[in-house]
């Protein structure tokens, strides 16, 4: 799980990008414009920042200016808008800016641009002064030579790279509408562990709305939380 500010004037954009991130297992602050910002960058610490550059009192470019000049652009930044031209873009780069989405911005291209954002923010971490790289488990054998706090860790490392079963077994001598509320219950939690708990990927791969995809996991008793990353 990272920590994510995200940093816009408008309202339905900030309730949206918080929502995926969210489902996508990251806790994100908020904040809608650029003395919120400040706040937070100065408050919290963070792997990642989307910044908005059109904003009402101090425009993104600015703040990213700001930051770059203090020494507090310690985390990779993503700039977006949906009316700055090219030049804006390279210049938000050159300041220090990691990469650019504009608007309307795509699930696909949101979630590459933070997933290299944070494979970057991680990169540097490792490279940090001081900074020792976990081991590495690659089978349940070297595991338990392990002590056994790091034999539990690697047992359920194994099992998250097995994932989940595909092929279960179903009653079928009972009424059509049970065996195929089971099916679909077992259905919808398969691709909720395979997708480790992300919403957002689990209607894209089904097919189905979002709120369409709540309220049928809600009426299949579907638990939500249970396979959330942690």
């Amino acid at each position: 799980m990272a920590n994510i500010l995200v940093v816009d004037d408008e309202l339905g954009i900030r309730d949206l990008l918080s929502e995926i991130l969210n489902d996508e297992g990251h806790s994100v602050d908020l904040a809608e414009n650029a003395t919120q910002a400040r706040a937070a960058r100065l408050s919290g610490s963070y792997d990642l920042i989307l910044l908005d550059i059109w904003m009402p009192d101090t425009d993104g470019v600015s703040l990213l200016k700001e930051w770059s000049a203090a020494g507090q652009l310690t985390m990779p930044v993503i700039m977006m808008s949906g009316h700055a031209t090219i030049d804006t873009a390279v210049e938000s780069t050159r300041i220090g800016a990691f990469s650019f989405l504009e608007k309307p911005i795509t699930l696909q291209k949101l979630l590459k641009a933070v997933e290299q954002g944070l494979a970057r923010s991680s990169a540097q971490a490792a490279s940090a002064p001081g900074h020792a790289a976990p081991a590495d488990v690659a089978s349940p054998a070297a595991a338990a030579e392990l002590p056994h706090h790091h034999a539990m860790s690697a047992a359920v490392r194994v099992s998250a790279e097995t994932g989940p079963e595909q092929h279960q077994g179903f009653d079928l001598d009972r009424p059509l509408r049970e065996a195929r509320d089971g099916f679909e219950k077992a259905y919808f939690e398969f691709h909720l562990a395979r997708e480790g708990g992300s919403m957002t990927r689990v209607a894209e791969k089904t097919g189905l709305e979002r709120t369409h995809l709540y309220r049928k996991l809600r009426q299949l008793g579907v638990d939500l939380g249970r396979n959330k990353r942690n």
